[in-house]
This record gives structure tokens, C-alpha cells and sequence, in this order.
């Protein structure tokens, strides 16, 4: 009886003992987490979908494979890329250089792509071609994918539906006029008398749309010389500059305060020309000076194009970038990128903000989407369309230049207006936009 208790005794410590050894295995077998920080710029209010998106990743596949990540910052497009190499140059006061980040590649190349992973090291060829290939060219640098698209924007003719159909109705002009921008430009001066001197459109944009219309007809135009700026000697470019500033002058067109939102919510301009994400900040209604509303009926149509030419839009937005630190991380960062770009989740997050998506099922999967709010079912219909037959080309200048010239043209449109009622040769008040330009 004994020895049978002893017996047992000796088994059950034999047990703990094989138990305590395989938990201490476990234990010290156990990775610790690749630990990301991030730093990205879809806003900064609590409530940031690009911050819920990161939660949700670190309770599911960021749990299951040992990656955490952490956002350490948020910043705008605007900025970051200035705040990047403050950062990499361990300035006084700037943050610590994170994993991962979102820019533009000419952000990018400023930070040097030796610094950053190629993101085809990570993802096989199959794997990118699910991706839009003209988002996937946009984000390299050289031969490197650097950049990797999350969501990208690009440019649309935003309409006041309800002041056009009275337009439309006086006029007999309908939206088919506007796909060119020929027509577009007939539309903005009839509208022009009709309306008693109010501009047609706003833009916010005008010199990308100038680029655009050039490069319509001229694919292969090239747009800037060796310093990055507008060449006096470029006559493509000269030829579409006329035809925006001939509407400018003659206050057809504006310049946009800003965003030209604005200036359609207020009944101050029958359209405007902006981002897709600007269907953000369109309200449904129209307050005009005199106090009277009524409702927006927001029609989003694609950017006009040149008159028998190629169907051709900007694409713009930033991307995914990592730095270069471990091939652990670099594995992790890839985890990431893959898992939210994946088609549904992909089509969720930007059909909330007016991006499109990356990949080319998500894209197909637009038409059928249900939509509560009708400005978001304009802009897709119109987006999905265009996919079809667009393309969307990157973007490439001096943004302080531009918005230099931004400045002045909105500082000077309206004396424009009045010196040329008044008399003054509109060839004249254009070379003028053009010496301005030029420098």
C-alpha cells in the first residue's frame, strides 16, 4: 500500500516536473512582438479611420503573427515630408524617424531609397498585379516601388445640380457639353452673360489642369525643363495656358479661395474643379448672398478632357512607406501593407473619405456598393467609369511655386475682369499671367 503511494507521488511529481519544463521552454521560446511605429496623415481627431484600421490589425493578424504597431504621429501631406528629414537628420526638437509613414515619392527620393525597403522585395509579382498599375508606377523612385499605394485621389468636375438645370433649361447645354474643354469653356462664357458676370467655375487646382489638357493631346510633351519649372519655349503647354487664362481674364473661370467648395456652397460659382476627396466638404444645401437655399444636388462628373484627345486625369495622394532598419520589421511592414489594402477592407476604408481604391477587384466592386449618401454615388459612379478608360498620371513640380502663382492669380483675377471690360487687349492681360509664371 506503501509502495502504491509512493508510486503515484512519484508520477505526479514526474508530471509537474514535465509540465514546469515545457512551460519554461515555451516561455523562453516565446518572440517578443516586432514592435512599428507609424506616423501618418489621415487626420488627427480621435475618431481617424486610419487609426481605428491600425487598432483593428493589432486585435487580429498583428495578435496572431507578433506585430504591434504604434502611432507616434499625425501630420499632413503638406508637411511631413519636411518633418521626415528632420527627423532623419536628428534635428533639435524632432521626432524619432518611425518604421512606417506616409508620403510622396518625392518625399521618397529626398530621404533616399537606399533608406527605404522596395516594397517588391515583399510582395511577388502575382501579388502586384491584382494592384492599378498606374498607382503602383506613381509610388517609384527609379525602378523602386518605395511609395505603396493605399488610397489615391484624383481630379473631378463637381456641379451645382440645381443651378444647372435652370442653366441647362435656358440654355439648352447639358453635361455631355462639358467633357471637352472646349466645351467647357463655351459653357463658362454663355454662363457667364447668363448668370450677369459669375464665374463658372473655381478651380483649385488650374495649373495641373493645364498640364492635363496638354498632355490629352500630347502624351509625350515634356511639361518641365532641367530645374523643374515651366519653359518660356514650350509651346504645347503655351497653347493650353492661353485657352485657362483667355477664360481667366475675362472672369470666367476663378481661382479658388482655397477649396472650391467654398465658393459653390455660396452660389458664387456654378462648379468647381477639385479633389474626389473634397465630396467630403460639399453641403447638401446652397446659401446664396440674398439668403435664399435650396438644395445642392451635387453632380460629380469626370475632369474634361482636350478635343479628340487621350482620357487622361492626375493621380495624387501619398503612400506607404517603411524605413529600412530589420528585415524583421521590413517582413511586418509587408504584413501590414497586405493586409490593409485587401479588397474589401480596402473599398471600405476610402469610399468613406473620396479615394480610390488600389486594387483592381476592389475597383469592380464599386458599382455594386450601396450608398446612403447620393454626392458619394455620383463621385463613384463617375470613378468606376473612368477606370475603365482613363489614365491616371502622376504629379511632378514645385509646390511653392505653384502656390506662389496661386496667390497672385487670385490676388489679380479680378482687376484682370476689369481691365479687360474695360478695354484692355486680352492677349495682353494673358502674356501678363505668363511673364508672372515663368519669372
Amino acid at each position: 500500500m506503501k509502495k502504491s503511494k509512493n508510486k503515484r507521488l512519484a508520477i505526479i511529481i514526474i508530471f509537474v516536473f514535465i509540465i514546469i519544463t515545457l512551460f519554461v521552454i515555451l516561455l523562453n521560446n516565446k518572440k517578443e512582438p516586432v514592435s512599428l511605429t507609424m506616423w501618418h496623415v489621415y487626420g488627427e481627431q480621435a475618431s481617424s479611420p486610419m487609426d481605428k484600421l491600425v487598432d483593428d490589425f493589432n486585435e487580429t493578424v498583428g495578435s496572431k503573427e507578433g506585430i504591434v504597431i504604434n502611432v507616434t504621429a499625425t501630420s499632413n501631406s503638406a508637411e511631413i515630408g519636411d518633418e521626415l528629414l528632420d527627423s532623419q537628420a536628428g534635428k533639435s526638437g524632432a521626432k524619432k524617424m518611425p518604421d512606417l509613414f506616409f508620403c510622396h515619392s518625392g518625399n521618397a527620393d529626398d530621404l533616399g531609397s537606399e533608406n527605404l525597403i522596395d516594397w517588391q522585395d515583399y510582395f511577388t509579382k502575382e501579388e502586384l498585379s491584382d494592384y492599378q498599375k498606374d498607382f503602383l508606377e506613381d509610388g517609384k523612385v527609379g525602378d523602386k516601388l518605395l511609395v505603396f499605394p493605399i488610397s489615391k485621389s484624383t481630379h473631378m468636375l463637381f456641379i451645382n445640380g440645381s443651378m444647372f438645370a435652370r442653366f441647362s433649361k435656358d440654355t439648352g447645354l447639358d453635361y455631355e457639353d462639358l467633357s471637352t474643354w472646349d466645351g467647357f469653356f463655351d459653357a463658362a462664357e454663355i454662363f457667364y452673360d447668363w448668370s450677369d458676370g459669375k464665374a463658372f467655375c473655381a478651380m483649385d487646382y488650374i495649373l495641373r489642369e493645364i498640364e492635363l489638357a496638354c498632355l490629352s493631346t500630347n502624351p509625350n510633351a515634356k511639361l518641365h525643363n532641367d530645374h523643374g519649372w515651366y519653359d518660356e519655349n514650350n509651346k504645347e503647354f503655351k497653347k493650353e495656358f492661353d485657352k485657362f487664362m483667355t477664360s481667366l481674364v475675362k472672369g470666367h473661370i476663378i481661382v479658388s479661395d482655397l477649396y472650391a467648395n467654398t465658393q459653390m456652397m455660396t452660389g458664387e460659382s456654378l462648379a468647381g474643379i477639385s479633389s474626389s476627396a473634397a465630396v467630403l466638404y460639399y453641403n447638401d444645401t446652397v446659401t446664396y448672398p440674398d439668403n435664399r437655399s435650396e438644395p445642392m444636388d451635387l453632380k460629380v462628373l469626370a475632369l474634361p478632357i482636350s478635343k479628340g484627345g487621350n482620357k487622361v486625369d492626375t493621380l495624387a495622394g501619398t503612400g506607404l512607406c517603411a524605413y529600412k532598419t530589420t528585415d524583421e520589421k521590413a517582413k511586418a511592414a509587408a504584413i501590414f501593407a497586405k493586409w490593409i489594402t485587401e479588397s474589401q477592407r480596402n473599398l471600405d476604408f476610402v469610399t468613406k473619405t473620396g479615394y480610390m481604391p488600389v486594387r483592381n477587384e476592389a475597383f469592380n466592386k464599386v458599382l455594386s456598393m450601396e450608398f446612403e449618401n447620393h454626392d458619394y454615388k455620383d463621385l463613384y459612379h463617375s470613378l468606376s467609369k473612368m477606370e475603365k478608360d482613363y489614365s491616371f498620371l502622376s504629379e511632378s513640380y514645385d509646390y511653392n511655386r505653384v502656390l506662389n502663382f496661386y496667390d497672385w492669380l487670385r490676388a489679380n483675377q479680378k482687376s484682370f475682369e476689369e481691365r479687360y471690360k474695360s478695354g484692355e487687349d486680352v492677349n495682353s492681360l494673358i502674356e501678363e499671367c505668363w511673364e508672372k509664371l515663368i519669372g
